[in-house]
């Protein structure tokens, strides 16, 4: 039976590093409208919509062709933005919620099929990505690393140093496990439901990292780990610079 897939992509316009983010211009065109064209592109939902607590940002959409909806301005995340999409009836219907971060124009079709697959198939109600990572990412907190039980379900994920190396003759057996997490989730309708009614986490807290809830809580999260990261998401001025002066090379190479 084929499995029908929504995409959302969840947009706030008060970003802090990056003011106004969602529309500020990535080859001419809003980021937010650049993150849609790409999921339109890679095929991988049957509708994908933008997200926003943002009238200026549902008008850019809409000048664009995108579907749009406009959300309440005090969500926590984009994963709870993108639960109140799916409260709708309208967008309840899908059998996967597929989450695509409104500051990622480069994510790979790999990390989305992947997320998605992990759902599709029935053996999590939680699915994301992640890729092969070299030691050194170990040392940076802000690569998210992600440690995997045998059948791809996720056990922790971490800013810190994760798996840590104990003795340095295991060196060969560390690099073939360090995992870099890449953030695209997918979400049966129930369990991204429950994801957003559960109370904030104290590790969630700690890291920072919002899929420390539901682990935590005990749902089962599959991890697909692709062959490589795509570029990393739109976060500061120098990053959008990069991103403008590499447009045509990126958005050509990101597969």
């Amino acid at each position: 039976m084929a499995v029908s897939t929504l995409a959302v992509i969840p947009a706030r316009l008060s970003a802090t590093r990056l003011p106004r983010k969602p529309l500020r211009l990535l080859a001419g065109v809003p980021i937010v409208i650049r993150v849609w064209q790409r999921v339109i592109a890679l095929d991988v939902a049957d509708r994908c919509l933008i997200a926003t607590d943002s009238p200026e940002v549902q008008r850019a959409a809409h000048d664009a062709g995108a579907e749009c909806m406009l959300t309440r301005d005090d969500h926590p995340s984009g994963t709870d933005r993108v639960a109140e999409v799916v409260s709708h009836a309208e967008y309840g219907r899908f059998d996967v919620v597929l989450n695509v971060q409104g500051d990622e124009p480069f994510i790979s079709g790999a990390a989305l099929e992947g997320a998605v697959g992990c759902v599709a198939d029935g053996r999590f109600e939680l699915g994301t990505a992640a890729a092969y990572a070299p030691l050194e990412a170990l040392q940076t907190p802000h690569v998210v690393k992600v440690v995997c039980a045998d059948d791809g379900r996720a056990l922790y994920f971490s800013r810190a140093g994760i798996p840590a190396l104990r003795e340095p003759q295991d060196r060969s057996v560390l690099e073939g496990t360090v995992r870099q997490h890449i953030g695209v989730y997918a979400y049966t309708p129930d369990a991204l439901q429950r994801w957003v009614s559960l109370p904030e986490h104290p590790l969630e807290r700690i890291e920072r990292l919002e899929q420390l809830r539901p682990l935590a809580a005990g749902m089962a999260m599959g991890v697909a780990t692709i062959a490589e990261a795509p570029p990393g998401g739109l976060d500061t001025e120098d990053d959008l610079t990069r991103a403008n002066e590499n447009w045509t090379h990126l958005s050509a190479d990101v597969k």
